[in-house]
This record gives structure tokens, sequence and C-alpha cells, in this order.
């Protein structure tokens, strides 16, 4: 049943202000300024027993900047947005383009990176903005996106406004979500690797729509692992919200409508919850949140019930996302500052079969990276053993996709099961319902 409590106010769209610290550094790849004098971290030893093969895959050479990444269900290739380095003396592209590229593991005696990128491609149109890339979690062949299509009628481009210090985060009304079939698209490769005679668009016919309608922003896309609910964040309703759409049957139903931006969704991995970050206090400040879901007898989903409280804090928390075990959020805060942003792990368990039910919200939060610049957007592959990020640890101070193996124990430390405690705060471990 539909929770009544999560309705909208009706206030105007915010312009998450929240992100200003974070995503202007990230945007326009700057070194970012230190918040103390103190030397830069030996990332690699900080993070040992964490993170080991620590690896670059994008590279400024070919980016000006990317993130954003996403495994397919199998770990063979990557989706993520980028914008490309230019092959002539024209500014970089304003927007984000869409990319697919083939994962390659490297033997582990040659010598070799780890992990290293081939056949990059461009799936998006020209001069379409884009993001929230995903693969179809049981056909291998299908990716979805958002995407304008064309250019976004919209003049401010998402990123550090040139002449001042302030970010804009952008809302093309065009902004809608696509399926497309790799086989059936053209080969279009990066422009430093274009050679006369290719492709250098992606037909908008191989583009099969999937949610909205051009209007209104509709993004942050993601499908259930059985390949049957599409979940995403709409502002139809004049403030972020989300919905799922059944894919067999096409209807659409609400799921959280509180007041404030709800965004960044994904299903866990049985699909009984979701995960999302809300600024509902309308304090400039992100908080994450997970709500439980409910089906009918056909196994539709049919509306979301009790949402737990993840973090409930002072600092800016975003991009949640589920270890494939299903008991733990990572996600990317502004505990460290909002200069350097780092990735934090976080107990995100419910079972209601135990006795008594066990309900472990916000608790044992984990530091998982240490390195100067943000650290924010991670996600694991199918496994859970390999995490891909988006970082700022290069030298150059750019933002862009990195990988390791993902190695930290996740076995629950002492801690007393109804309170959490994260960022300094506590944190209810049941949140209340939302209601």
């Amino acid at each position: 049943m539909q929770s009544p409590a999560l309705r909208v106010l009706g206030r105007p769209v915010p312009i998450l202000l929240a992100l200003v610290a974070t995503t202007s550094v990230m945007a326009q790849g700057a070194r970012p300024s230190s918040e103390s004098a103190s030397p830069p971290i030996d990332w690699r030893s900080a993070e040992a027993g964490i993170l080991t093969n620590q690896t670059q895959l994008t590279f400024r050479d070919r980016f000006v900047k990317a993130g954003e990444s996403y495994f397919s269900p199998d770990g063979r290739r990557i989706i993520f947005q980028a914008v490309e380095q230019p092959t002539d003396e024209r500014e970089p592209d304003e927007f984000y383009a869409m990319f697919v590229a083939d994962l390659i593991t490297a033997a582990e005696s040659d010598g070799a990176p780890r992990w290293q990128l081939e056949n990059i491609r461009r799936v998006s149109p020209t001069g379409s903005a884009n993001t929230c890339g995903w693969f179809h979690p049981i056909d291998p062949d299908r990716i979805l996106f958002a995407t304008t299509i064309g250019p976004p009628t919209a003049s401010d481009p998402p990123g550090f406004q040139r002449g001042t210090s302030r970010y804009r985060w952008s809302f093309p009304p065009e902004m809608r979500i696509v399926e497309a079939k790799l086989s059936e698209l053209p080969l279009v490769p990066l422009a430093a690797e274009a050679k006369p005679g290719d492709p250098s668009d992606i037909p908008t016919n191989l583009l099969r729509l999937l949610a909205g309608d051009g209007r209104a922003y509709v993004a942050e896309g993601s499908i259930s692992n059985d390949g049957r609910t599409l979940l995403f964040c709409s502002l139809e309703t004049n403030e972020g919200d989300l919905f799922v759409k059944d894919l067999e049957s096409g209807s659409i139903t609400p799921l959280v409508m509180a007041p404030g931006y709800d965004g960044g969704p994904f299903f866990s991995p049985t699909g009984d919850r979701i995960c999302y970050r809300s600024d509902r206090r309308g304090n400039n400040q992100l908080q994450l949140y997970v709500a439980d879901l409910e089906r009918d007898a056909e196994g539709r989903v049919i509306g979301a019930t009790t949402e737990y409280a993840v973090t409930a804090n002072s600092d800016v928390n975003w991009c949640p996302y589920w270890h494939p075990a299903g008991e733990h959020l990572v996600y990317a805060s502004s505990t460290v500052g909002h200069r350097n942003y780092e990735i934090f792990v976080v107990d995100a368990r419910s079972d209601d079969g135990a006795v008594p039910p066990q309900r472990r919200y916000g608790t044992n939060p984990r530091r998982i990276t240490f390195a100067d610049g943000a650290d924010v957007l991670p996600v694991f592959d199918s496994t859970g053993a390999i995490m891909m990020w988006t970082s700022q640890r290069h030298d150059d101070r750019s933002s862009q996709v990195w990988i390791a193996d993902f190695v930290m124990p996740l076995e629950p430390r002492t801690s007393d099961p109804g309170v959490g405690r994260v960022g300094g705060e506590a944190a209810p471990a049941n949140g209340g319902a939302a209601r």
C-alpha cells in the first residue's frame, strides 16, 4: 500500500547547494584548497586492509573528467559518463556523454595494471546531456541511461561556473531514461582514436524510451535484479520524488514523495528495499535512507512502507550503494571535510525474522578511502570483491574512474543494535515509519 505520509509539499526544486564544495572542485579538476597544512596522505598505506590494487581506469589525456561508473552483471564491461578532451582548439563539451568500455583484467605476473579499459565507445547522441548509465541485469546487450537526446534548452551547464565559486546542479527538463542495445549501436570511438570514415553519432531511433516525456527531468534510473522494475527519480511533481515502473505492464507507482529532493535510489540485491538520499530537512545537508517495499500477489511493487534513517548528522551524505550481500551501504560523506569527501561503509540490515527482530541502520560506519581530493560514487561488482568509484587522487586532481580489490571485512563490530552513531550524532536504528 502506498504510504500516505510520503507526500509533496509543493516547494520549488532545490539546487543542492550542499554539494557545492565537492562537485565544484571535481568539475573543474582543480587541486582543492587544503583545510590544514598537513602533508599529503600516503593513501595506499592508509587504505591497507581495506582496498588493494588501486588502479586508475580513465585518464585526463582522454577525458577532461569522468565518473559515475557501474559494472555490467558479469563484470566484463563498465558504463560511465565523461567529457572527452577535444582534439583541436575547441573548448571541451559542456555536458557529459555516456560511454561503455570493456574491463580487462591483466595477468597477475605480467607487470601490467590489474585492470584496464579497452574498446571505449560513446553510446549517447552528439550534443546531448547524459547521466546515470546502467546495465540490464539479465540481458548483457542492453543498457539504459538518462539523456536529453538532443542539446538541452537550458543554457547553463552543470558544474563549476567560471568567475565564481558556485556549482550549478542542472535539471534539464528534456532529460529522460532510454534503453539501447549495444549490438545495434554503431561503434563511436574516442575522438583521439577516430579515423576518416568512422561513425560519429548515434541514431536516435535506436534509443527506446523507458521513462519521461521531455517536459520534466527524469533520471537516476536502475532496474531490479529480476529485470522487471525500473526505479527512478522525477521532477514532474516539482520536487525530486521516487517512482517505479513495472516493465511488464507499464504501470508507474509513486514510492517516496516526501518534502525535499529524494534521489539516487537503488534496489537492494533481494529487491525488498531501496536506498536513497534526501535533503528533506531543508538545511543543505543530505541524509541517507532505506525503505521497505510492498508487492502485490503478482510480485509488482505497489508502494513503500517503513522508512529507516541510515544517517542523521550534520554532514552531507550521498550516493549510497548496496554491497551485494545486502547488509551494508557504501556512500560518500563530508565527515572529513567539504573539500575532501571520503567513502564510508555502514550497516543497513533488517532481519525481521530474527528473535528479537534485528535492525541495524547506521551502525558501524567505517572509512574506506583516505586520499586527498574527493572520493565519491562508490559501487561494487556482483561479487562484492571489487569496488569502483570516482576519485581525484591522481596528481592532476581531475575527477576520474578508479577501481580496486575490496578486502575490508564486513562482519559487524561490537555495537548496540538500537543506536547507530554516524558523523558524531546518534541515528535511530529504525528511523520511524515514514507515514
